[in-house]
Parts: structure tokens; C-alpha cells; sequence
């Protein structure tokens, strides 16, 4: 019995496209040891996967920059928007919450960083 999902091979298929051959499916490659459906991806695809992992590790290191350098810069409490909230300006200001920032800054280069590294094409 076969699956009423999968189109026969050498018929035509919804979108009046030939169905894929013997060892293909619709989405890719079948593996015929394992059985699993190796994806396979255009010129296209491939380059906007590689640009959308370089924007992002862009990103988080600037974001990631930022946040470890400005909360100990006089523009973190010297600013128009802390000037009408005293309280808000007094735990700003104080050092756990500016060291809790840059914690998360350097989180934020790690994860970046940790992208870019382990960053690898399917073959």
C-alpha cells in the first residue's frame, strides 16, 4: 500500500509538474541507506541562509557591544528619558543593574560568536 500523500513516480503531480524520479522526492535527495529525505536547497536559498547567519552574528555583537560599554558611560543615567523618573534613574544607576547589563551583553557576543563558529551547510 502506498501513501496517498506521496505522488506516483513518473505521473504528473499537482502542479502539473512531472513527478521526481526513483531516489527523489518532492523536497530532496532519499537517502537509500537511511531512508531520510536529505533536503537540497537553490543557489538562492543557500545564500540568503548564509545572509540571514551573518546578519544575525552582526547583530548580536553590536547589540552585544553596546551593552557592555554604555551602562558605565554618563550617557546611561545623563539622559531625557530617566530626567522625569527619579526612581527609575536611581536603579539604573546602581552597579548590580549596570553589571547585569553587561552580563547580558557578553552573553549576547557569546551566542553571536557561538553562531558564526558552528555555522555549517547541508551538503
Amino acid at each position: 500500500m502506498t501513501d496517498p500523500n506521496v505522488p506516483m513516480e513518473g505521473g504528473p503531480t499537482a502542479s502539473g509538474q512531472p513527478a521526481p524520479g526513483p531516489g527523489k522526492t518532492m523536497s530532496g535527495l532519499l537517502d537509500p541507506k537511511t531512508g531520510v529525505v536529505v533536503q537540497t536547497h537553490s543557489g538562492t536559498q543557500l545564500w540568503l541562509h548564509r545572509t540571514s547567519v551573518f546578519l544575525f552574528v552582526l547583530i548580536s555583537a553590536v547589540a552585544g557591544v553596546l551593552l557592555v560599554i554604555l551602562p558605565w558611560t554618563p550617557e546611561w543615567t545623563d539622559n531625557y528619558l530617566l530626567l522625569s523618573y527619579p526612581g527609575l534613574r536611581s536603579l539604573v544607576t546602581t552597579g548590580f543593574f549596570r553589571g547585569l547589563c553587561s552580563g547580558l551583553g557578553l552573553l549576547d557576543i557569546w551566542i553571536g560568536f557561538w553562531e558564526a563558529l558552528h555555522y555549517h551547510e547541508q551538503p
